[in-house]
Parts: structure tokens; C-alpha cells; sequence
């Protein structure tokens, strides 16, 4: 009945799904694949490992786990489906040689259902809880493995869940495994209807995620800031949050003229607007973009803007303190271990629950400050900059919890690889188990 009604629904609002569809210029790429056409048509040759990453912090969790599958199975074909443009670059962008791009398919029927027969995947594999009724039943029809990986679900989201829970709860018990991010995810899913016996609190992925090769850097410092210049980071930020940065930075200019901020928008066509925001406060917006073409270093407080896509997680190395955005505004937080790899003391706001664990774990061991306010951001940046031994300190505490929670990648894998028949190699628990020591709790 529930699946009846939900495909009713979906039918009904077809008309408004395309033209949503049509009116976003992002969204027209790969049309066709999205209601199982263009590509799908032509069928993948070999085995798939079919790997679904909605946007490009999925795709960010999903880098190691991809890499790690084409190492252990070279002759499978990896495919990994977005539904985003961000996604789609960052898969170009970080797995242009392992994987290969799909946009995922509108969870109509008729769409699925042309995707999963001329994928024929041999597992499916999909990033932090992204449910689909019909993509989900389809694959169950023909016996697909489908696996929940680095699973989370936010308070949000288990909420909204709460009131389709018949639906939620027949898609859950049809799946594999849930391996959850944490101890919290995994008692939600189980709560909405995922059989106990198959959900493994396995920890983050993202803590596994390797690092941009400084020997590679595709962002030098001296392309942001010139000799004797510090730079503050603000990564993955939205409207309501660059004006309180901005007014940050002025503030800090006072005692530090020597600072450089860096504003990356989450979304970058709206960067005209953040440019605008730059403006109204008195202070000059210099495009990354534009940095290529320049000759002589800009020198003096100015606000950098990244408009490119695919160099944040990079750019963070060269950042004295960063502020991660969709904290000061309830969106519920962005990566919070990019800036934390390279070393650097971690700011945010109050809305967390997209993070929560790496928060609290950053809180704990003094790598981390939460804040209220853009005021509150503003003392605390002050104080660490005042204290070069706390800022130091503070560094080196998020690269040691990043160190201290490793191992979620073996440990999802040890189930992953379970379920992946490949003839060449053995199969089986007793590949898996010389993947990690510690496999978490059945």
C-alpha cells in the first residue's frame, strides 16, 4: 500500500520534477540518464560494483572505499552515480581512473529498472542512508546485494523518516547490511526497522580519507597570499554565514592586518552574491579565478573567493586557523576533518548534526571550538592567534584524532567484500579477515 501511494505521488509530480529539472541550468546535464536513458542504454561490460554517492560529501567519503575496490578487484568496473553536478566533478576529479560516472536515475519505476539491468551490478554500495523505494526493490528482485555504507541518519532525517516509517522499514529490511557511522546511527536505523543482526556500528570513512599530495599541490600558498600574509580559511559556507565571517575578519584586521580571508561558498554560483556581501562591507573580493591571470601578488586586506570547484580540502593546508560553514546556520555542518588533516585548529558553530561525532571528538581533545556567533568566532580566532603555543596545540590534537579513529574503511570492507563474487581471487569471510583487527560488532 505504502509503495502504491508513494509511486502514485511520484507519477503525479513528474510534470514538477522536470521542470524543475529544465529550469536549473546544473541539473540538464545527463538528463536522459536520469530517467534511465542516454548511457544506460549501452551496457557495462564485465562486473559491476555499482557505488551511489549523492553529492560531493558522499563522493569525499567514497574516495577511499573506490580506491581500496580497485585495488582488491582490478578486473571489475566501478561505477559510481550522483545526483549532483559537484558530485560528478569530484568523481571526475578523484577517481577519473578507477571509476566511472552515472548519473543516477529518478526513482521512477521504469528508470530504475533500465539502470539496474544494463548495469547488472554484482553489489551496490550506497553512501550515508540515501533511501529509494523502487531503486531499492529493483535491485532486491534480482538477488543485488545492496549495502548501507558509512550510514548516518541526522536527527532531521530520522524524523522525517518517523512519519513513512511502513516504507522506510520494508527498504531497510531488504538490505544487506547498514554499516552505520556510529553507535547513535545505528540504533536509529535499527528503530525505523533494519534487521538488528545486520547493522555494524563501523565508524566514519572519512577518517581514512588520504590527504592531497603537497608534492602535488594543484594550490600553491603563493597563488593566495604573499610572504608574511596569514591566511583564515571559511570552507563549505551559506547565505546568513558569510556576513558574520566577513564582519570576523574586519574585526581581526584591528590587531592583525596582516590576515587574508577565504571565503568558499558551498554552492559557487553564488559567488556573485558573496561578492556582493564582500562589497557591502568595504573590503575588496578577489575571485581565485582571477588569481591565475594576475602578475603582480595583491597585497592588503582583501577577501579571496574559491570559484573553482575540487581545491578546498587542498587549500585548507595553507590556512593558520579554519572555520567550517553550515554551522552558524541550521543546515547541520560540512566536513570538519579536511581542515583537521592538515593540522589546523577547527571552528564552528552550533548546528551539528551532520557531524556530530567528529565534533564532539574534536571538542574533546582541544582541536576543535564550537561557537554561537560570528562574535564568539571572532575572540576565539584572537585568542588562538595571541597563543601560537595553543594554536600549535591545537593542531596537533585534530591530526591525533584523525590518527586515533582510522580503521572504519577495513572494517566496512570485511562486509563489502562478503558479498562480491569474483572469480579470479578467493572469496569469502577469509579474505576479509586479514583486513582489520578489529571488525565491530554483528
Amino acid at each position: 500500500m505504502w509503495l502504491f501511494l508513494y509511486n502514485i505521488m511520484l507519477i503525479l509530480g513528474s510534470p514538477i520534477i522536470l521542470l524543475i529539472l529544465m529550469s536549473k541550468k546544473r541539473c540538464r546535464r545527463g538528463l536522459a540518464e536520469r530517467f534511465g536513458f542516454g548511457r544506460y542504454r549501452e551496457a557495462v561490460q564485465g562486473d559491476v560494483v555499482w557505488v551511489h554517492a549523492v553529492s560531493l560529501g558522499e563522493v569525499v567519503a567514497a574516495v577511499p572505499l573506490v580506491r581500496r575496490l580497485h585495488v582488491l578487484y582490478p578486473r571489475h568496473r566501478i561505477v559510481v552515480t550522483t545526483v549532483t553536478e559537484t558530485g560528478r566533478e569530484a568523481v571526475e576529479q578523484r577517481l577519473s581512473t578507477m571509476a566511472i560516472h552515472r548519473y543516477a536515475p529518478l526513482d521512477f519505476p521504469w528508470a530504475v529498472a533500465r539502470a539496474v539491468t544494463n548495469l547488472n551490478p554484482a553489489v551496490f554500495l550506497f553512501i550515508e542512508t540515501e533511501l529509494w523505494p523502487n531503486q531499492l526493490g529493483a535491485l532486491a528482485e534480482r538477488g543485488v546485494p545492496a549495502i548501507l555504507v558509512n550510514g548516518r541518519l541526522s536527527s532531521t532525517s530520522f524524523g522525517r523518516y518517523q512519519y513513512v516509517r511502513p516504507l522506510v522499514s520494508r527498504m531497510l529490511k531488504g538490505l544487506t547490511y547498514c554499516l552505520m557511522q556510529s553507535q547513535r546511527d545505528a540504533e536509529r536505523v535499527v528503530a525505523l526497522g533494519a534487521r538488528a543482526d545486520r547493522v555494524i556500528a563501523t565508524g566514519n570513512i572519512k577518517f581514512d580519507q588520504p590527504k592531497p599530495d603537497p608534492e602535488h599541490d594543484a594550490v600553491p600558498r603563493s597563488a593566495l597570499v604573499a610572504d608574511g600574509e596569514e591566511l583564515i580559511v571559511a570552507g563549505s559556507t551559506h547565505p546568513g554565514e558569510e556576513e558574520q565571517v566577513v564582519e570576523c575578519y574586519q574585526a581581526l584586521l584591528k590587531e592583525f592586518p596582516s590576515l587574508v580571508l577565504l571565503l568558499a561558498p558551498r554552492h559557487i554560483e553564488r559567488v556573485a552574491r558573496v561578492e556582493t556581501v564582500i562589497a557591502g562591507k568595504g573590503l575588496k573580493a578577489v575571485r581565485r579565478s582571477a588569481l591565475r591571470q594576475t602578475v603582480e601578488p595583491i597585497r592588503g586586506p582583501r577577501v579571496l573567493i574559491l570559484d573553482t570547484r575540487g581545491e578546498l580540502a587542498a587549500v585548507y593546508r595553507h590556512a593558520v586557523v579554519a572555520f567550517v560553514g553550515g554551522t552558524l546556520v541550521p543546515i547541520g555542518g560540512h566536513n570538519l576533518l579536511e581542515p583537521a588533516a592538515w593540522g589546523k585548529p577547527v571552528f564552528f558553530g552550533s548546528y551539528t548534526d551532520h557531524c556530530l561525532d567528529v565534533a564532539r571528538l574534536l571538542r574533546a581533545a582541544g582541536a576543535g571550538k564550537q561557537v554561537r556567533d560570528g562574535a564568539e568566532l571572532t575572540e576565539d580566532i584572537a585568542r588562538v592567534l595571541r597563543d601560537r603555543r595553543l594554536l600549535r596545540a591545537m593542531g596537533d590534537h585534530a591530526e591525533e584524532v584523525l590518527r586515533g579513529n582510522r580503521g572504519a574503511l577495513d572494517r566496512s570492507l570485511r562486509f563489502v567484500i562478503q558479498e562480491i563474487r569474483d572469480p579470479s581471487r578467493p572469496h569469502g569471510p577469509s579474505v576479509a579477515n586479514g583486513l582489520a583487527a578489529d571488525h565491530g560488532h554483528r
